[in-house]
């Protein structure tokens, strides 16, 4: 099964002919980004919807919506409408979204034109006046046909082909078992045993440029956990700086996102050790100042003057009045 968008473009061909009139079948097709014998076949997708599609004849013909077909209104509560265009606000904010910001603003459109207008009205004036303090999270796009068909084939356990790009670049294709897709600190994720290596492994849905359900199937352990495979696997990304500090404190006194560090004993019974990996060190003092404990760096030894040096400018700034 190649990835393909037929059921987002049919449903664009019946937004076109909501709008009204009668559309030439080429002027369709030059729309949507298909051939003619495309749209008479998307166009009989929408009448085995039932959806009353007409084919007119003639020099001017073309396809247009019955006289009076009108899509019945979304029956949604307040709450219901509220929660449906707010998770595409958060879902946007927190970088979550698998399709491009005109896809979500275009679903949030049909969405208010087919409530009613007091109650489109109030959430227009919500959104309008609404202010969030955290600003909106840029992260890569997984492509969405990407997305649903991984979905298809973890829920199905059948292996799936990707092509796939690494972190310099690199494309490669391999066969992927899917064993569960995971949303983290605004991307998303699939993991699971691929035949490049033979063993776990994570992948961004956003690199993923090609993917094919393939023949066969798989099973997946009882006690997989797809979100903690998916945090090992990013703590464990090989990274330019290995950090390695001492904490006097408990595991459960580190308050680090989880998939960011690891917490380990230490020799010493009163003290734990936090591992971490970074390109860059300039933001780990503002982490382990964070901690609010004593802590002791043990590598890499530049992280202790770039430790020193943001001590140094925090206390300068902290001076000025």
């Amino acid at each position: 099964m190649i990835v393909t968008r037929p059921a987002a473009r049919v449903l664009a061909l019946l937004e076109i002919l909501q709008n009204g009139g009668t559309h030439t079948a080429p002027a369709l097709a030059e729309r949507l980004g298909v051939d003619e014998r495309t749209v008479r076949r998307y166009a009989d997708h929408l009448l085995d919807l039932d959806i009353p599609v007409e084919s007119v004849r003639g020099r001017y013909g073309g396809y247009r919506l019955a006289p009076g077909f009108r899509m019945p209104p979304l029956m949604l509560t307040d709450e219901e409408a509220l929660a449906v265009l707010l998770g595409l606000v958060a879902a946007r904010r927190a970088g979550l979204m698998a399709m491009s910001d005109e896809a979500t603003d275009s679903a949030a459109a049909k969405v208010r034109r087919v409530l009613p207008k007091t109650l489109a009205a109030r959430l227009d004036a919500l959104f309008a006046t609404a202010n969030f303090t955290s600003g909106t999270r840029e992260a890569p796009t997984a492509e969405a046909s990407v997305m649903l068909l991984l979905a298809e084939a973890t829920r199905q356990r059948r292996p799936a082909l990707i092509d796939y790009s690494d972190r310099s670049g690199k494309r490669s294709r391999r066969t992927l078992h899917p064993y569960g897709i995971v949303a983290h600190s605004g991307r998303w994720y699939v993991t699971g045993p691929d035949s490049a290596s033979g063993e776990m492994r994570t992948f961004r849905l956003d690199r993923i440029g090609y993917a094919e359900i393939m023949h066969g199937g798989f099973t997946v352990p009882d006690d997989f956990e797809p979100a903690g495979a998916v945090l090992s696997s990013l703590a464990g990304t090989p990274w330019q700086h290995e950090v390695i500090v001492a904490v006097h404190g408990t595991a459960e006194q580190i308050r680090l996102p989880r998939g960011l560090a690891t917490v380990e004993p230490d020799d010493d019974p009163e003290w734990v050790v936090v591992r971490l990996r970074a390109e860059r060190l300039d933001w780990i003092p503002a982490v382990l100042a964070g901690l609010g404990l004593p802590f002791t760096i043990r590598q890499p030894p530049e992280l202790r003057d770039t430790v020193r040096e943001w001590a140094i400018r925090i206390a300068a700034w902290s001076a000025v009045e």
